[in-house]
């Protein structure tokens, strides 16, 4: 049997009719397509509410019989054998574990399945989680921002969620995976890697943290269902973050989906030229929490000055100088050993060691650039 997160959870922790539920969602797949291809985002929250007949008329009603008559007859057993056989686990609404987020929605899944368990289901509660999302197309300040959140915020002890795609998820999920653990929601089956490009991520985070989807194991994602496991992100967390995103994103409408389920919304300031930043920066100027870094999320969910320094590793000889050297505007050795006055191999190494403590991270054209992370401040700082 498939053990799954926290005492009693496992393959059978879902009832019956919870599990037809969901599966009835997945079969329907191809016909809600169908029906959302205009406005996925706006539509799928409005089908997800209805009941499991008026859903299925709504999206196949010539269909309607055979699909109610085809999801009464599925048997409990072989959906415990297909969460089984695919190493997962279910919890439904009935069930102690099952997270208080996502009962307080009226299109909130009835049952979720899951991978890995390391972060116990219970503990996903909205005081103690965070969603952190952003674009696919992010840029290196996006990225950096995005890992140095979910490293610090991890480190924290506060369970940081997003969706496992390209760009602001990724770099989330690796920063907090860096400190801690991590929760991915998935458009498909918690046994299907979205992108396919982060099988390896996938793997990690199932193993050292929480892989959550309302698919079913083998289901692979619609383009609906994007929207729809972005609902699920922004009911399990007390405060739903946004990094980078342009004028018309999901993430977006992660950040409304967030509101309207009466949560807290972040965003992450940018350059008001850029296109990247001017979905935040519209959020910001609507009243989203500014945030600048990990200690503005903090701040937000557990109390101002609450929670321990987001410092990294103590500076060593030689190492204040360099790391002012490159916020002043430096971007290679040369310069910086000007900066300096040291020797340029001696400079090249002390900045090796500032990558390696997280402070600065160097680029394939042999620049460096200062990261998020904050310098451990000194005895006369303190």
């Amino acid at each position: 049997m498939s053990v799954g997160p926290g005492s009693g959870v496992d393959a059978e922790s879902a009832c019956p009719d919870c599990l037809r539920r969901n599966w009835l969602i997945a079969r329907l797949g191809g016909w809600i397509q169908n029906v959302t291809d205009d406005k996925p985002g706006k539509r799928t929250p409005e089908l997800l509410r209805l009941g499991t007949a008026e859903l299925v008329e709504a999206v196949a009603a010539k269909e309607a019989d055979e699909i109610l008559s085809w999801n009464a007859n599925l048997e409990e057993g072989t959906m415990v054998g297909r969460l089984e056989a695919a190493g997962c686990w279910a919890c439904c609404r009935h069930h102690p574990s099952f997270p208080d987020g996502l009962g307080d929605g009226a299109d909130a899944p009835v049952a979720i399945f899951g991978r890995g368990g390391r972060i116990p289901l219970r503990q996903l509660r909205l005081e103690s989680s965070v969603t952190v999302v952003g674009a696919r197309r992010a840029t290196g300040y996006g990225l950096e921002v995005a890992s140095a959140l979910g490293r610090e915020v991890a480190a924290a002890g506060l369970n940081v969620i997003s969706g496992m795609a390209l760009g602001i998820d990724g770099a989330v999920h690796r920063g907090a995976l860096e400190r801690g653990a991590t929760v991915a929601v998935l458009g498909g089956g918690p046994d299907v890697p979205y992108p396919p490009s982060h099988t390896r991520l996938h793997g990690r985070i199932a193993e050292h943290g929480l892989v959550l989807s309302e698919m079913p194991p083998g289901t692979t994602p619609w383009r609906w269902s994007f929207p729809a496991r972005n609902r699920i992100m922004a009911a399990l967390s007390g405060m739903t973050v946004v990094v980078e995103a342009a004028s018309r994103s999901g993430s977006l409408i992660t950040a409304e989906m967030a509101v309207d389920a009466g949560r807290d919304v972040g965003a992450v300031p940018g350059p008001v030229t850029s296109r990247a930043a001017a979905g935040t920066n519209e959020l910001i100027a609507s009243g989203a929490a500014l945030i600048r870094g990990a200690r503005d999320v903090l701040d937000r969910m557990l109390g101002a000055g609450v929670g321990r320094p987001l410092f990294g590793p103590e500076l060593g000889p030689g190492e204040p100088e360099v790391l002012a050297a490159i916020e002043g505007g430096c971007v290679t050795v040369d310069q910086v050993a000007a900066e300096t006055r040291t020797d340029e191999a001696e400079t090249a190494r002390t900045l090796a060691r500032l990558e390696v403590r997280g402070y600065v991270r160097g680029t394939q054209t042999g620049t460096w650039a200062r990261t998020a992370l904050a310098a451990y401040p000194s005895p006369r700082e303190h």
